[in-house]
């Protein structure tokens, strides 16, 4: 059974033969819904958002059987549409996947409501009560590519922090992400929600992208996930605030007072772990006076795990099988298992190279000396730098927020894994008795 809200947006036409002639009626129709909704959603209280979480787990489960018959209507068409193996794993949904949103959905009802947290209070001298307190934003526009999970994610975090979501996912996932949505959205009205509050633009006209950047009157802020193509061009047309990182060109410098074992293991998972991620390192820098001595032992441990080196002159002098690094490669985010090293005179040298070719995301140092370490994170100016630790570990599960929706390089709101405060902001309530400024 399909509620109004989920039918409202396939029965109108987006995506459909005679839809594009109303696209810019039919995406403010759906921006001005949001709006609505997010008014209602900004005054539930967290027994209700909870509620549907709860539910929406419980119905992910129940409607598996719709889900993946929807889900292998796209995986089928993928290899039409150029998707390499790994996007199609990406695609692909299964009883455990299902399993694994349905339990994404239960953490994040069992996380604190931000909304009405007080960030600080004063009693001012002339006897006014300032109270400044977390608020939602308002309507969150995400787009995002061919992964269902994220319909689920994005959803999720966005209720429980008090805004609505109107969802665009790429067109490799159409069928998924409308029965998803279904599923989401027939929770919403049974737990006293708005049915707006969570709505999915089921077109795959590029277009409609456009029209909805182009109504900041509605939507609050947008998020794009995925390619950098795809972020540039939302950032280049949205007429409201973009939480986003282009890329995540991440790099590990390990330091002369480096222990040599925790340098290797670093390096390895921070490049290898998940290579096809945005906190996976791509560049290696290694200070001079240990690269001789450890280099070639790290370079079978990367070797091992499937790693192709590109290397400086100085790192190709200590390591002559590896292919020679070009300008390009400090600049490129692999995505894959390949590594540029770069030999350096010192950790000034380090912070120099982050500083022109990294992309602000996540660096890491390998050190026993403190003093190194604390210059190292005083310089560095990226969204997390990490100490004897791995780059993957800018991640919000992994810090602390229980869920995120996106990585921010940004310095302006928020920067870092973003998760329910990320999605908030704040107001002044002012308390008083009759004052008047003089």
């Amino acid at each position: 059974m399909m509620s109004e809200a989920a039918t409202a947006v396939e029965t109108k036409g987006l995506g459909s033969d005679g839809g594009k002639a109303d696209l810019d009626s039919l995406c403010r129709g759906l921006a001005s819904r949001a709006k609505a909704a997010a008014r209602e959603l900004a005054t539930a209280g967290p027994g209700a958002k909870d509620a549907w979480l709860a539910a929406a787990a419980e119905a992910l489960a129940a409607r598996s059987n719709e889900i993946l018959a929807a889900n292998a209507l796209d995986v089928e068409a993928a290899p039409g549409m150029g998707l390499n193996a790994a996007a199609v794993d990406r695609l692909t949904l299964n009883a455990k996947r299902i399993g694994e949103m349905a339990k994404s959905l239960r953490e994040v009802a069992a996380l604190p409501d931000p909304i009405g947290e007080v960030v600080r209070s004063s009693r001012r001298p002339n006897g006014l009560d300032a109270v400044q307190v977390r608020v939602p934003l308002g309507v969150v526009f995400m787009i995002y590519e061919s992964r269902p999970n994220v319909t689920i994610d994005a959803a999720a975090i966005c209720i429980k922090s008090g805004n609505a979501a109107i969802l665009r996912g790429g067109k490799e996932a159409i069928h998924s992400n409308r029965a998803l949505h279904r599923v989401l959205a027939d929770e919403l009205a049974r737990c006293g929600l708005p049915e707006h509050a969570v709505q999915l633009v089921t077109t795959t006209d590029r277009e409609a992208v456009g029209r909805l950047l182009a109504l900041p009157e509605f939507i609050d802020l947008a998020i794009p996930r995925g390619g950098e193509g795809l972020i540039r061009r939302v950032a280049a047309e949205a007429k409201m605030p973009v939480m986003k990182h282009y890329n995540g060109i991440c790099s590990v410098y390990v330091d002369e007072a480096a222990d040599p074992e925790v340098a290797t293991r670093i390096i390895v998972n921070a490049k290898a772990q998940r290579p096809g991620v945005c906190n996976a390192a791509e560049t290696l820098l290694v200070h001079r006076e240990v690269a001789e001595s450890w280099l070639p032992g790290a370079a079978e441990a990367l070797k091992a795990a499937g790693v192709a080196i590109r290397a400086d002159e100085k790192a190709r002098a200590i390591l002559p099988d590896a292919a020679p690094a070009t300008d390009a490669d400090w600049d490129t985010e692999f995505l894959d298992k390949i590594l540029a090293v770069k030999v350096v005179d010192s950790l000034d040298e380090a912070v120099a190279h982050i500083a022109r070719h990294g992309s602000s995301h996540t660096e890491a140092i390998v050190t026993r000396d403190l003093a190194a370490a604390r210059r190292f994170v005083a310089r560095v100016d990226s969204s997390a730098v990490m100490v004897n630790a791995s780059t993957r570990f800018n991640d919000g599960g992994q810090l602390g927020l229980g869920a995120e929706i996106g990585i921010s390089t940004d310095k302006y709101h928020a920067r870092g894994p973003c998760g329910l405060v990320e999605l908030t902001s704040t107001k002044w309530i002012v308390y008083g008795d009759g004052q008047v400024r003089e």
